[in-house]
């Protein structure tokens, strides 16, 4: 099977006409667009040449941040008044396909969603050739900025909706990537340089054990440290640039993610107690993990992980989210299976992902 040609087809049928992107068209929970997963889909579009397609994507997310922009506003005004934050009061993490918040209660207090917002963005502008669409969007650019300088400090739930009492390294270095980028692509660098910093220092003062990262960060009420590695802290990096890819602490980072999540043979974990779907191997960041490699040269490495990927697919080409079949935690598995069904598939955020490992190894899809 022609598995990048598929990814593309899988991608493009299941984004709406408004530009949004279903996270998974098989799954109830996830009939919603995420601006994490649609950030990385819409950049595996532009690596693909499907500029149309992440640009609508863009419009969307724009036009979202717009019809809420009064939230922020809100927000702000509280927190000068020293006023206590409802969970209301902040954006959300999902929308429904036509730009709507969900009715439904969910973990909405994430803030990488919006830092990679910016980041890919910037990337569309920069890959596309076509700059215009941040003067268009330039006033939710504004306010997504004002937004994440506003609350990074915060306790937030992470990238997988969980621990809300932290503060998250991926997190915090999504945010860094997404203000930089955008800062670049605006040449408004300079405006912002104290607050990069900032985040930066934060990062290696608060998030860094045994010259490694860690995937979170206690709130100074939470003595509790999550010192374990997570496999989303591959981002720090690749692609929020917050540290070198080959700088002493990723590199320490990489080291402990091969040895604790990375299985033998086969894909790579969330971190060592997850219980989700009984913590199966997640497709998306086994090609992230391939992502890496790639960039650094470790072309066999990176090429042994898509090949395990492209594995996965089933007799329609569908990647799922993660694959059970060794589970770190199987006693768990039936339990969400009850809750919510399979696992989902096709993931589109899987099918992201592949592509744009693929497109780092080979490239050959692109100018579509």
């Amino acid at each position: 099977m022609d598995l990048p040609t598929r990814s593309v087809e899988i991608i493009l049928r299941n984004q709406s006409t408004s530009g949004a992107y279903i996270a998974s068209p098989a799954f109830p929970s996830y009939a919603y667009c995420w601006l994490r997963d649609g950030s990385f889909i819409a950049h595996a579009m532009d690596l693909v040449g499907e500029y149309e397609s992440s640009r609508t994507f863009h419009t969307w997310a724009g036009n979202v941040i717009e019809r809420y922009q009064w939230k922020i506003e809100q927000l702000i005004g509280k927190r000068r008044n020293g006023e206590p934050l409802a969970e209301t009061d902040f954006l959300h993490t999902r929308y429904t396909l036509d730009g709507m918040e969900a009715s439904t209660d969910w973990w909405n207090f994430q803030l990488d969603g919006y830092g990679t917002w910016l980041w890919a963005l910037a990337e569309h502008a920069r890959l596309s050739g076509k700059r215009g669409i941040l003067d268009k969007l330039a006033p939710s650019i504004s306010t997504v900025t004002r937004y994440l300088l506003e609350v990074w400090r915060l306790p937030n739930y992470d990238c997988w909706e969980e621990y809300p009492e932290y503060r998250h390294s991926y997190t915090l270095a999504s945010i860094f990537g997404g203000l930089q980028a955008m800062a670049q692509a605006q040449n408004t660098g300079s405006e912002i340089t104290e607050q990069l910093a900032e985040i930066r220092h934060f990062v290696l003062e608060h998030g860094v054990t045994d010259g490694r990262l860690t995937k979170s960060i206690p709130a100074a009420e939470n003595p509790n440290r999550l010192d374990c590695v997570d496999a989303n802290l591959l981002g720090v990096a690749i692609p929020y640039s917050l540290l070198e890819p080959d700088g002493p602490v990723m590199e320490k980072t990489i080291v402990e993610i091969e040895r604790s999540l990375h299985l033998s043979g086969g894909g790579v974990y969330r971190y060592a107690n997850d219980t989700y779907y009984g913590g199966g191997e997640w497709i998306l960041l086994t090609a992230w993990l391939g992502w890496y490699y790639a960039k650094l040269g470790k072309k066999s490495e990176a090429h042994q992980l898509l090949e395990w990927i492209e594995e996965q697919c089933d007799a329609r080409g569908n990647l799922p989210e993660q694959v059970s079949g060794s589970l770190l935690a199987p006693d768990r598995f039936w339990e969400w299976e009850r809750r919510w069904g399979p696992v989902a598939s096709p993931l589109l955020w899987s099918h992201a992902m592949y592509l744009i490992l693929y497109q780092a190894l080979n490239g050959s899809l692109a100018g579509g």
